[in-house]
């Protein structure tokens, strides 16, 4: 046998007996590393259901964003139409949606937080934007006074001028009790402003179907009824980059509600706050709008089923800090997302992207890889500290069978010794089978650690046919 094949030969066998030594304990790592990712499922499936809004609405244009933020991660958001909050709350209820916009005031904290429904955070304000024609609140021109009989040709003297200037500014829309009689638009079903509206009109005692006239159209149906003398006044609840909202904040003769009690509001329902719109923030060069204009605000929240996937909801929060820090029209830079405004428990993934800081691997690994190791670092850490213990028979297993391989034929020479020793058996044939014993040792492949046991061996058959030769000898 040549060198280099036996040098392969050594190193093969080897190989084989340490793989066999550690077989166990590797099957046994295995085993329990396959168990661990069945039951954790570190990753998340490649389709996650974002309920939006309506088509050309704020929610919509936010769901496109998401759905391009988590497509560089391999996740295809498939964005549902819905009427609005309201209608992406009860898809998110009946399981038909992952996650949904939802805003302030729409959910029932106690029985959507058993129900399993979480907050990954607030993204912005809403506000209330109450619009309203200008002419809708000029008061009526009194009737023209009849002429008195003329019974002679003296001039009568000319009257003061009791009613109206006649090219008076109308008065402008600050309180809810001023829509008393007017024609409103309270947004579409599903929306949740209809419940909202219910819930402002009642309290200042225009609870009464017949007090307001109301109507339930579209935001883009509204606006053109709006600018078009249908109605008098819309309401409706949105992001500011909502089209709607830019076109009619420039819309002649239409002009934007400010809310004089908007701090008393906030005391009377606890998901609105007060907000103010400033001056010329619409459009600096315009001057619009031409001074600060109080508001009501509910904050939109990115809600989540308890059934989500946890490294889908991780995504979607991470994907909001990109998406809602910026600064916008009523808040600074970095106050959203936030976990103070929620009305439901913030998820954990919610609260570590937006308070917490990212794991380092996060920079540096794919997200599949970051995922994995994120889920699975504890039983990773639990199998290293079970394996370390067990790691220690593997060096006696290899030991060990490295050495059967030259104690197995101490059987056979034993037994040639013992029958030379009762003198059973022909000598010479017995003198053969320890010449082939020796050839057989000198075949048998060993490391080097443990060549010592192979040269005990063939001194050992050496010692076993000098003796039978001086037996046979004498």
């Amino acid at each position: 046998m040549s060198s280099l094949r036996r040098t392969l030969l050594l190193w093969l066998l080897s190989l084989r007996d340490m793989l066999a030594s550690a077989g166990p304990v590797a099957i046994l790592a295995i085993g329990l590393l396959v168990a661990a990712y069945w039951w954790l499922d570190p990753q998340p499936p490649k389709r996650v259901t974002l309920a939006t809004g309506p088509a050309g609405s704020a929610y919509a244009e936010f769901g496109q964003r998401y759905a391009e933020a988590l497509a560089k991660n391999r996740i295809t958001v498939d964005l549902i139409t819905t009427q609005g909050s309201q209608a992406n709350l009860q898809a998110l209820r009946a399981g038909k949606a992952d996650v949904a916009f939802v805003r302030g005031g729409s959910a029932d904290t106690a029985t959507d937080g058993e129900a399993g429904l979480a907050s990954l955070g607030s993204l912005f304000y809403e506000p209330l934007w109450v619009f309203y024609r200008k002419d809708a609140l000029a008061p009526p021109l009194p009737p023209a006074p009849l002429e008195p009989v003329v019974k002679s040709k003296a001039p009568a003297p000319k009257a003061a001028a009791s009613g109206p200037v006649a090219n008076a500014e109308p008065p402008a829309l600050t309180t809810f009790t001023q829509l008393k009689g007017l024609r409103v638009n309270v947004d579409q079903p599903g929306s949740g402003v209809p419940s909202i509206m219910r819930r402002l009109l009642a309290a200042n005692g225009l609870e009464d179907d017949e007090a307001v006239v109301r109507s339930q159209l579209a935001p883009e149906a509204a606006a053109e009824a709006l600018q078009g003398g249908l109605i008098d006044v819309m309401v409706l609840v949105t992001a500011p980059e909502s089209p709607v909202i830019g076109k009619l904040l420039h819309a002649p003769g239409i002009a934007l509600m400010d809310v004089a009690q908007a701090d008393a509001y906030t005391r009377r329902f606890p998901f609105l706050q007060s907000i103010t719109l400033p001056r010329g923030v619409v459009d600096l060069t315009a001057d619009v709008p031409a001074h600060d204009v109080s508001l009501l605000a509910t904050t939109t929240s990115l809600l989540t089923r308890e059934e989500t996937h946890p490294a889908l909801r991780q995504l979607f929060a991470q994907a909001a800090q990109g998406l809602h820090s910026d600064a916008g029209w009523f808040n600074r830079a970095r106050d959203f997302p936030n976990t103070r405004t929620s009305e439901l428990p913030v998820s954990p993934e919610g609260d570590r992207a937006i308070n917490g800081t990212p794991p380092f691997w996060q920079r540096y690994l794919p997200f599949w890889a970051s995922n994995l190791l994120e889920r699975m670092w504890l039983v990773i850490g639990g199998l290293i500290v079970l394996l370390l213990p067990l790691s220690r028979v593997v060096p006696p297993l290899y030991t060990f069978r490295v050495r059967r391989r030259v104690f197995r034929w101490y059987a056979r020479l034993r037994d040639i010794e013992a029958k030379l020793e009762s003198g059973e058996g022909d000598r010479h044939k017995l003198l053969n089978e320890l010449d082939e014993l020796d050839r057989v040792a000198n075949q048998i492949a060993i490391p080097l650690a443990h060549a010592e046991e192979l040269y005990a061996l063939r001194r050992n058959i050496d010692t076993v046919r000098q003796w039978a030769l001086g037996k046979s000898s004498s």
